[in-house]
């Protein structure tokens, strides 16, 4: 009897109304304490060392350091690629992105998903709903999410915009050797392999295209037999196929002839990595600005000079890391001239301009206003995600799981190596800003 007495007390109109009436004082009684604190809601630290005018020359500097490291960290793979010591495929380019990437996640991990579940639990925020969900966490797995649907989306994009390129190439090859052709009709063929004159490889259609996935296929189809000497072939020529004296390419690592003598005057690897490294520097670049504008932003409405001094230090090795791997992908990715220093120069002048619009605004701009501090927690959970999916997926995972890494056991020590101390170091830095 008592869960139907129980139930019949729910179903009431008047319990239930007394219920929703209790609910909306609640609600509203804690959005007006809240709202109270707003007067309050100023930092102590900022009242205990403010100095506009040592904030202001502060700022000033902060701009030129971390422009400067930008410039300096971007510049360096992107000059580098024509010098021999710092080519992108070289292990010193690859042991530097390795730390790069370090900065990366730690950046996403330890500074902006935190700074942004700060700021979404921040006492100035009313207890309904900030309180009752783990908002920050949310964001960032949603930013993730979205960096992985638009990854996959530009990635099919370049691929068939590629595939669609070299369909219509051989095609007018195609047609180009039927008019050169003989008197007799015959035409000489200008590669041979061992498969017949009929015969197609994995992935070629009737029309003489070929599709990614036959890319992927045809390729597979070469090593498969020889797996033992892959490393090898990679240690004598790492990236380079080399030339017969007959003029066909050969597209194996290793020396002797196992009868696959034709080509198709492309290499597949290059092409899938041409088209991830195009994809990966455009999705990077979006993740690294959008947390450079809110930072610039925080750091330029300060009028702490105490907050400012290691927000210098730690935003300039920040960026010029950020810049290196940013650098080092728009480089693997082979953009032409102009978009390589359109991309350059945006990232460089993120974080400053960031920093000049915070100043200008830092008069009649709260910080603490329960707005900001949800703009601002909102954007620093996506920034978040997207640092940490494109730190682990796109940068680390996409060397370190690679043929080379697993070939050169001294790059493997020095990479690993270098990716823990560059996301310990970027840590540490937690500790002073």
């Amino acid at each position: 009897m008592s869960f139907v007495e129980d139930l019949w007390e729910l179903l009431c109109l008047d319990h239930f109304r007394s219920k929703t009436r209790a609910f909306s004082a609640t609600l509203f009684q804690g959005i007006t304490e809240s709202m109270s604190f707003h007067a309050n809601c100023q930092s102590s630290e900022l009242e205990a060392c403010r100095d506009e005018s040592a904030a202001r020359l502060l700022k000033f500097v902060a701009m030129g350091s971390i422009l400067v490291a930008g410039v300096f960290g971007i510049a360096i793979p992107l000059i580098g690629k024509q010098r021999h010591f710092l080519r992108t495929d070289g292990s010193l380019f690859v042991a530097a992105k390795a730390f790069a990437a370090g900065v990366i996640l730690a950046t996403g991990f330890v500074h902006m998903l935190s700074d942004g579940a700060e700021a979404l639990s921040d006492p100035c925020l009313p207890e309904f709903p900030w309180s009752k969900f783990p908002f920050s966490g949310f964001f960032a797995m949603m930013a993730s999410l979205l960096t992985l649907l638009m990854d996959f989306v530009g990635t099919q994009y370049y691929e068939r915009k590629q595939g669609l390129k070299r369909a219509s190439g051989e095609e007018r090859a195609r047609v180009g050797s039927l008019d050169a052709a003989g008197p007799d009709g015959d035409i000489a063929p200008a590669l041979e392999w061992n498969g017949g004159p009929n015969s197609k490889v994995f992935g070629e259609e009737e029309s003489g295209g070929m599709h990614i996935v036959g890319m992927r296929a045809h390729a597979a189809h070469h090593s498969h037999n020889h797996p033992h000497e892959a490393c090898d072939g990679l240690a004598k020529d790492p990236g380079h196929g080399h030339r017969h004296s007959d003029g066909h390419a050969h597209a194996h690592g290793h020396g002797h002839d196992h009868g696959h003598g034709h080509s198709h005057g492309f290499g597949d690897d290059d092409v899938e990595s041409g088209v991830r490294h195009v994809v990966v520097s455009q999705i990077l670049e979006l993740g690294i600005v959008s947390h450079s504008v809110i930072i610039g932003l925080s750091l330029g409405v300060s009028q702490s000079p105490c907050t400012i001094r290691p927000l210098i230090a730690a935003l300039s090795f920040h960026q010029f890391f950020e810049g290196f791997a940013l650098g080092g992908c728009i480089a693997q990715a082979q953009f032409k001239t102009a978009s390589a220093l359109t991309m350059a120069c945006f990232f460089a002048i993120t974080t400053p301009a960031g920093i000049g619009v915070g100043t200008a605004i830092a008069s009649f701009y709260n910080p603490n206003s329960p707005g900001a501090l949800v703009a601002e927690g909102i954007l620093d959970s996506l920034s978040a995600g997207i640092l940490v999916y494109m730190a682990l997926v796109d940068l680390i995972a996409a060397d370190f799981l690679s043929k080379r890494m697993s070939c050169n056991f001294r790059l493997q020590v020095v990479s690993y190596f270098m990716l823990f101390l560059g996301a310990g170091m970027m840590s540490s830095l937690a500790i002073w800003a």
